[in-house]
C-alpha cells in the first residue's frame, strides 16, 4: 500500500451530493441524503476519503461506552481493490481508539465479498449472524457481524 496519496476529512452537509454518487455506484440498496445529513446532525463520526482533491470514499462510525460500530464504509469503484478501504478502515479504529472504544463492530452482506476480504485482512473476525438484516432484490439478505480489538 505504499505510495498511496489518501487524506481524511470530517463530512460537511455539503458533500452529501458527492457521497450519494458514490454510494448509488456501489450499493443496490443506497443510504439516503437524509440519513448522512441525520448521521452529520447527530454527531456520529463522519469522514470523507480523499485523493488529489477528490472524495473517493466515506465512512460514518458511532464511538459510545467503549465501542465503536462501522455503519457505513463505500469507496469509489475506480479506486476499489487498491488498498484505500484497508487505510480508511486503520483511520477509522484510530479515531474510536482516541475516543477510548476497546472493539470496533461492524455488519457485512455475505454476498460482499470484496469487503469481507478487506476486513479479514484489517483484523477483524466474524462473530455472528444477524437473519434478515439488509433488504435484498427477493427479500431480505442476512448480515454477517465481524468484530475487532482495538489495542
Amino acid at each position: 500500500m505504499s505510495g498511496i496519496e489518501l487524506s481524511f476529512r470530517p463530512m460537511k452537509i455539503g458533500d452529501v451530493p458527492r457521497i450519494i454518487s458514490i454510494e448509488n455506484e456501489v450499493y443496490e440498496f443506497p443510504w439516503s441524503q437524509r440519513i448522512f445529513r441525520d448521521c452529520i446532525r447527530v454527531g456520529y463520526d463522519c469522514w470523507l476519503a480523499i485523493v488529489h482533491n477528490e472524495i473517493v470514499g466515506h465512512a460514518v462510525i458511532s464511538v459510545a461506552a467503549g465501542e465503536s460500530h462501522m455503519l457505513n464504509l463505500s469507496i469509489a469503484k475506480q479506486y476499489q481493490g487498491k488498498g484505500y478501504g484497508k487505510l480508511f478502515i486503520y483511520f477509522l479504529l484510530d479515531i474510536a481508539r482516541k475516543k477510548h472504544a476497546e472493539i470496533m463492530m461492524l455488519e457485512v452482506r455475505p454476498s460482499n465479498t470484496p469487503a469481507i476480504n478487506c476486513y479479514n485482512s484489517s483484523g477483524f473476525n466474524e462473530i455472528g449472524c444477524r437473519k434478515d438484516y439488509y433488504p435484498a432484490p427477493e427479500g431480505k439478505e442476512d448480515a454477517l457481524l465481524f468484530a475487532r480489538q482495538i489495542s
